[in-house]
């Protein structure tokens, strides 16, 4: 299994940006499909974003799309999440998760099999 280690998170004011980061070790990242969740407290784990092997096809939940884009590097094995106009219920800790399967990208979290230790986002009004 690939490993993973998140960075970027922060304390920022609503309207900013973040970019976080998603390191991976292994040299098998580019045969994982690759996502974002978030988990707010006393909230279950969400999607928020996948991106395909390639980088060709992504996909967004309705409460971030337009204002986050998901990327990859696969030179880098690094997966990013930018984050604008971020908003106070955009707090959570944000985790990188990687899926194995041959789906080219899915917003289950049942599907990934790694995940990484989670960066705490937060954003004050």
């Amino acid at each position: 299994q690939v490993q993973l280690v998140e960075s970027g998170g922060g304390l920022v004011q609503a309207g900013d940006s973040l970019r976080l980061s998603c390191a991976a070790s292994g040299r098998t990242f580019s045969s994982y499909a690759m996502g974002w969740f978030r988990q707010a407290p006393g909230k279950e784990r969400e999607f928020v974003a996948a991106i395909s092997r390639r980088g060709g096809t992504t996909s967004y939940a309705n409460s971030v799309k337009g204002r986050c884009t998901i990327s990859r590097d696969n030179a880098k094995n690094t997966v990013y999440l930018q984050m604008n106009s971020l908003k106070p219920e955009d707090t959570a800790v944000y985790y990188c998760a990687a899926d194995p399967s041959l789906a080219v990208v899915t917003t289950t979290p049942g599907h990934f099999a790694s995940w990484g230790q989670g960066t705490q986002v937060t954003v004050s009004s």
